[in-house]
């Protein structure tokens, strides 16, 4: 196994864990149950990790990964037909379903 992303929190570790899997790479999600022993143990040892289930998946990983904190950085998408406010990354309103224009 490798690791390849360091989560800020559990919900973090498991959309990305999520998005990995959509495109076929096995992953495990390690530290999940470990956020009671910050203070104890560095905040990096201790915070949700991805590791790659297969070594040879890791490159398109982090490319998928990459490519996933870009598209959700940025400024949020008005759907056209409700005026909902949504995420960057969403491709469809929050709301009402619609698909958000490119």
């Amino acid at each position: 196994m490798k690791r390849v992303y360091n989560a800020a929190n559990l919900p973090d570790a498991h959309i990305v864990a999520g998005v990995l899997a959509q495109r076929g790479v096995r992953v495990r999600i390690l530290n999940a149950n470990a956020a009671g022993a910050i203070g104890e143990l560095p905040v990096d040892s201790a915070a949700p990790q991805i590791w790659v289930e297969d070594p040879r998946d890791e490159a398109r990983a982090r490319e998928v990964i990459e490519e996933f904190v870009r598209a959700s950085t940025g400024p949020p998408r008005h759907c056209p037909a409700c005026g909902e406010e949504n995420p960057p990354a969403f491709d469809v309103c929050w709301s009402c379903g619609r698909g958000l224009e490119a």
